[in-house]
């Protein structure tokens, strides 16, 4: 291993403050001056560069190192948001919020101490609890900034750190919204100039351990504001928490909407950092509802509700013929929005989810708005109503927790579901009836991971300079690059194909993983007395053939 290496290894040895930590990368060092190749690429990978504090905040493994997610790391990025809070305002409250991971407790009693020393009014949320949770108590408890110690649905290994603001900090639509540009650069260079952390002042005390009042008023405005209350005949639910911290909150808001045939998958109902039951705890991924959907099969279930750990995402799966079907998180953003949709009702969705929204607005009498990738766009909508992403977030209560929030989702899934009991009909016959309404519209994603980062750039520069001239066999008739700001949007790196035959595809680089992710659309519009079945069938054919041209051309 070269001497600067080693010199920067050494240097965060001595100012790292924790013991664990500082024997880790003793261990890793003295094995690769041992001439361990694998310890030297480690410690390379760890001293990458400075794990980068963006819009998304931090996300990372956890592990020692400048580009890990760690106590070093953590008291860093409190630094600099202390800093940022206390020079435009008079002792700025936080809140803070965990979750159950690995490393949770340490970053979030680590953020108490410093953001209290540096002046701040700090809450601390009184255990591990849902990021919803966090949002709304932003917002309830007017607090000018809240930190969520999570990493979502990421993988066991890794932890994250997101930053919301509100109160005197942001305007009435930013408030607990996360940070978005140019806050995240703001702070971002006021992280870089923290000095050695054995400087960084540190409070022992004087931080407030919220009582569970805090959850009892979340719980009191969900159930409110989602009207629990509609007539039908009770679903039989079964619900799991994906190892995560949502299960109590999730089971709680059930049971105060009036739902008391409930079953919950008991491995997965508390929470474990490990994730021992599924490799990556997304209930979108295969087999990660496995144990949900045979739960709902013994006891014969009308709906599987699932969370993710955080419990900011929702997923749906429902009875079919041949056994329980997963809704698309387009499809239930849909659902979702009629269910919502009014006249003067603002429904919103990011440019990347399903166009069908934008036709629900169209024939109710709502708005429709188009927003970013990203709920720290789309809840800035204005007077939003309604507002989803395809990546199973969605927000149905913007007053009460202005970001996604899978336990309010949860719950008005559950009261559509009974609603639609009492009439003899489930989930699938109101999407039969929005697909007759609106036309069939399939999403489906392609995702191209990689290796080497430079990939991603070289693949936008190369569909920029050789579109593809045709898609699914229709010619593409519009080449739309959204750095140019379309739509009245910022400027985003992404790129908008459509066809002559009404097929969409947006292709963007992850925010937040390696990979290119291209989100296809086709659209088949149900004449009168059309065999529904026939028409979605033509648009499963068409969607086919732009996935595999949308993988080829990304190859």
């Amino acid at each position: 291993m070269d001497a600067p290496l080693t010199d920067r290894v050494r240097s965060w040895i001595d100012d790292d403050p924790d013991e664990r930590d500082r024997a880790e990368l003793q261990a890793l060092l003295a094995a690769s001056q041992a001439g361990s190749a694998a310890a030297t690429a480690d410690l390379q990978d760890r001293f990458s560069g400075p794990l980068e504090f963006g819009t998304a905040g931090l996300r990372g493994r956890v592990g020692a190192g400048e580009h890990r997610m760690n106590r070093a790391v953590v008291q860093r990025a409190a630094a600099g948001l202390g800093a940022w809070l206390t020079e435009r305002f008079e002792r700025p409250r936080v809140v803070v919020g965990l979750d159950a991971r690995n490393g949770s407790r340490e970053f979030a009693d680590d953020s108490a101490a410093v953001l209290t020393a540096a002046g701040c009014e700090v809450l601390l949320l009184p255990r591990p609890l849902p990021t919803p949770v966090l949002a709304f108590a932003v917002r309830h408890l007017q607090a000018d900034a809240g930190v969520m110690v999570t990493a979502s649905h990421n993988p066991a290994a890794d932890n994250g750190y997101k930053v919301y603001l509100g109160g005197r900090a942001t305007g009435p639509e930013g408030r607990g919204v996360q940070i978005v540009p140019p806050v995240d650069a703001e702070i971002a260079a006021l992280i870089a100039a923290v000095g050695p952390l054995r400087d960084l002042p540190r409070a022992a005390a004087g931080w407030t351990v919220l009582g569970d009042d805090v959850v009892e008023d979340y719980l009191a405005a969900v159930t409110a504001a989602v009207g629990a209350g509609t007539p039908g005949r009770d679903p039989r639910i079964v619900v799991t928490a994906m190892h995560g911290v949502g299960g109590p909150v999730l089971l709680e808001a059930l049971r105060r909407g009036g739902f008391g045939d409930v079953h919950s998958v008991a491995e997965q109902a508390d929470p474990d950092p490990a994730f021992p039951t599924v490799p990556f705890p997304n209930p979108e991924e295969p087999g990660a509802l496995d144990r949900a959907v045979a739960l709902a099969q013994r006891v014969g279930a009308d709906v599987v509700l699932a969370v993710d750990p955080d419990a900011d995402r929702c997923c749906v799966a429902v009875p079919a013929p041949g056994g329980f079907r997963q809704l698309t998180g387009d499809e239930l953003g849909r659902l979702l929005g009629q269910e919502l949709a009014a006249p003067g009702a603002v429904l919103a969705c990011s440019v990347v989810s399903s166009q069908a929204l934008q036709r629900v607005a169209a024939r109710t009498g709502a708005r429709f708005a188009a927003a970013l990738t990203g709920f720290k766009w789309i809840a800035r909508v204005p007077e939003l109503t309604f507002g989803y992403e395809e990546a199973i977030g969605y927000c149905v209560a913007p007053e009460v927790v202005r970001d996604k929030d899978g336990i309010s989702a949860s719950l008005l899934v559950a009261t559509v579901v009974r609603r639609e009991l009492g009439a003899g009909r489930t989930l699938l016959d109101v999407l039969d009836d929005l697909d007759r309404a609106d036309g069939v519209h399939l999403t489906a994603p392609v995702t191209v991971r990689v290796d080497d980062l430079a990939v991603i750039p070289a693949t936008m520069a190369r569909l920029r300079g050789t579109p593809p001239a045709t898609l699914g066999g229709s010619a593409v008739t519009s080449v739309e690059d959204l750095a140019d700001g379309l739509d009245g949007l910022p400027p985003t790196d992404g790129l908008r194909f459509r066809t002559a035959d009404g097929t969409r595809v947006v292709v963007r680089p992850s925010g937040t993983e390696p990979k290119l992710k291209c989100y296809c659309e086709v659209v088949a519009d149900v004449p009168a007395g059309a065999d529904l079945d026939t028409v979605r069938q033509g648009a499963r054919e068409r969607l086919d053939a732009v996935l595999a041209d949308v993988r080829a051309a990304t190859a």
